[in-house]
């Protein structure tokens, strides 16, 4: 009896052993659950760490190369940039601005910098949030060579500008035009301060032709205007400092022509403009004469004078800025 209750009594022992297997079970999958996260913790630190040396190892453009790499959005051309709404208001603000620039040079002019600086500050602010306000052709062509825009966006802004000085032109022509039918201006006598073609000039010793220094002063001037843009762009975060840096870099470019003008060739006529697309409408776009040679041997000067030697100044503006930065250690700015 005594061995039958023994028996008995361990029965439940032995019932309470499978007890015991789920807590078995359960802590072979913890264990399992942490295998995998260690594994998966140290792949990705391994893919963290490939990442790593991609970035540091990847080739960096150095030397000239740095300067020609391109530094505007890769996915901009012209399948893409019409895609969104952004280059509709680039361009308008580009054609607001210059139509505005050309106003104050057709009734202020450019002999009294003083008070053009703070009307290009101020325009300058009014766009800048609309296209970079880049409002001359010298600026947009040194964009261009220093590859911060796309060849697409550089074109379209050119054209705008364009547009946007035959716009100004038109408008304070509207106005004169008024004037003189109203009676409150001679027609005779009333006429809108234009530029005056280089080669026709002559100073102290008749028929000496102004041709060439003119010409430097506007690719002098232009380099100014490309090389404080350029400086710009490295506090384009802040829309006054940006917006003032440039405004100073054309006062500066104006204060320099005014004074060569007026202490070396002693004139006050319209010499200067540094803007193509102004010049271009200004002073260009008026132009006649019988047939084509006349009109060729009339455009070709200014052409040289007031296009392509300012634009050749821009780029240049722009390349000294790159080549001061890299020099001072410092990133070009976009």
């Amino acid at each position: 009896m005594a061995t039958s209750k023994a028996k008995k009594a361990k029965k439940p022992a032995a019932k309470s052993k499978p007890a015991s297997k789920p807590k078995t079970t359960a802590a072979k999958v913890d264990k399992k659950a942490e295998v995998v996260a260690e594994k998966t913790a140290a792949k990705k630190k391994t893919e963290s760490k490939k990442e790593e040396v991609k970035v540091i190892t990847a080739p960096k453009p150095s030397g000239v190369k740095e300067f020609f790499a391109r530094k505007f959005d890769a996915s901009e051309n012209i399948l893409t940039i019409f895609k969104d709404t952004h280059i509709i208001g680039a361009i308008l603000g580009e054609i607001i601005g210059v139509a505005l620039i050309t106003m104050i040079v057709m009734t202020l002019g450019l002999m009294n910098p003083l008070y053009f600086i703070f009307g290009y500050l101020v325009i300058t602010l009014l766009v800048f949030r609309l296209s970079g306000a880049n409002l001359n052709p010298i600026v947009t062509a040194g964009m261009l060579a220093t590859r911060r825009m796309s060849a697409i966006r550089g074109v379209l802004y050119l054209i705008a500008q364009v547009l946007g000085a035959w716009l100004g032109f038109m408008i304070i022509k509207s106005f004169f035009q008024v004037g003189i039918d109203s009676g409150a201006l001679d027609a005779e006598t009333a006429v809108l301060p234009a530029l005056t073609p280089a080669s026709e000039l002559t100073v102290a010793t008749e028929g000496y032709s102004m041709f060439w220094p003119i010409v430097m002063v506007e690719f002098m001037g232009a380099i100014i205007i490309g090389f404080a843009f350029a400086r710009a762009l490295v506090y384009k975060k802040s829309a006054f400092t940006f917006s003032a840096i440039i405004a100073a870099g054309v006062f500066l470019a104006l204060l320099f022509a005014v004074v060569i003008c007026s202490n070396f060739f002693y004139t006050t006529e319209n010499l200067f403009v540094m803007n193509p697309a102004v010049a271009f409408v200004y002073g260009l776009f008026p132009s006649s004469a019988e047939g084509f040679d006349a009109l060729m041997q009339a455009l070709l000067p200014m052409l040289v004078t007031y296009v392509i030697f300012p634009v050749l100044g821009g780029i240049i503006g722009f390349y000294v800025s790159d080549f001061a930065s890299k020099m001072a250690g410092h990133e070009l700015a976009n």
